[in-house]
């Protein structure tokens, strides 16, 4: 009798760790979807719905996801030429939320325009809305050595919010 319990709560626990595998194996799969590597989330979902034909009610939903998936037009590669190029998609990216991509955009730009405060004062933009204080002023400042109109639009702009009761911010912006 005692044999038979036990062997009931570890064919229970197997169930659960191989539907716990399953659940995981599908949320990787939808994580790759909403990342928009649609590539990647077809593979996973071809994958994880091959390997787990009888989770009838998540294949399904695998199946929905893939459809998508493969409906969806691919992104299309945009190979920025010089500074302007450069310059506009940093601010796409910007306001994409992407501020990583943007600062690598930034990056190249600064290899056409070296001098050009426009750029240093997106990165500085783009590091304080990640929460890299250090960096954005850094960036900042370099800014503002190369045009003290950046002072005041940092002064006034809301994605430097955070850093407005800062005392190296307040003294950046105001020895300009």
């Amino acid at each position: 009798m005692r044999l038979d319990r036990e062997k009931a709560v570890t064919e229970q626990r197997t169930k659960k760790d191989e539907y716990q595998k399953v659940l995981t194996a599908f949320g990787q799969a939808v994580r790759e979807f909403h990342k928009g590597d649609l590539d990647k989330a077809v593979l996973l979902l071809e994958e994880f719905i091959d390997k787990h034909p009888s989770e009838r009610e998540i294949v399904d939903r695998a199946r929905t996801y893939l459809t998508i998936a493969r409906s969806r037009p691919k992104k299309e590669t945009v190979s920025p030429k010089g500074f302007d190029d450069y310059y506009r998609w940093s601010v796409v990216r910007i306001n994409q939320r992407d501020f990583e991509g943007a600062i690598k955009l930034l990056q190249k730009a600064l290899d056409f325009k070296e001098q050009e405060g426009l750029v240093y004062y997106l990165l500085a933009d783009a590091h304080s809305l990640m929460g890299q204080t250090e960096p954005c002023l850094d960036y900042l400042k370099k800014a503002i050595q190369k045009d003290k109109m950046f002072a005041v639009l940092a002064q006034n702009e809301p994605d430097f919010e955070a850093l407005w009761d800062d005392k190296k911010f307040k003294l950046l912006v105001r020895l300009a």
